[in-house]
């Protein structure tokens, strides 16, 4: 199995997944024998953790909980001229290196269409990866945060797939958002 939307290869391989790219960062066993993403939508997620106005359209991000998966609200078309990363809660573990290998739960959403092209939580695993491995918003997203920390991202086409990913339905453009779970690195 491979783990989607987030490497920087784009040579094609097998995936679990018929709708994501193929890429190079493989998923693994995650952080501990019980770890898992939850996959069941929060039964009251409340007023957004982070709502960021684009150069077209917005997204609103409500962070993961231990029992509910993130929600992501995009207003579509939504892009950014710049990549943004806002911490949606701190964690208190250690900072997270720029080539640290890390367990993480992550959804992935195109902000073209609001539509989810990647998610550990549907699958209710978390994916295990190195960052110098993923695309650099990925690493931008996680690199110097710490482990426990829920993290959001929207990022610019150049530092997710400038040249699009055909199998994930991302077009060249397109702006991507990511809502992120470290649960541990080393």
């Amino acid at each position: 199995m491979t783990l989607a939307a987030c490497g920087s290869d784009t040579t094609p391989s097998a995936s679990k997944s018929s709708t994501v790219p193929a890429v190079s960062a493989t998923v693994t066993q995650a952080a501990g024998p019980d770890a898992s993403c939850p996959t069941a939508p929060p039964a009251n997620p409340g007023a957004p953790e982070w709502t960021l106005p684009g150069a077209t359209g917005s997204v609103a991000v409500t962070g993961s909980t231990d029992t509910a998966a993130p929600v992501v609200t995009v207003t579509a078309p939504f892009s950014v001229n710049a990549t943004e990363v806002h911490t949606l809660q701190a964690g208190s573990g250690p900072v997270v290196a720029p080539t640290a290998t890390v367990s993480v739960c992550y959804e992935g959403v195109n902000g073209r269409d609001g539509s989810v092209f990647d998610s550990s939580y549907q699958r209710g695993e978390p994916a295990q990866f190195s960052l110098d491995g993923v695309v650099p918003g990925f690493q931008k997203a996680i690199a110097g945060q710490k482990v426990g920390s829920t993290v959001a991202v929207a990022m610019v086409s150049a530092d997710g797939y400038p040249q699009g990913q055909p199998r994930a339905g991302i077009l060249p453009g397109d702006t991507l958002v990511f809502a992120i779970k470290i649960l541990s690195a080393s």
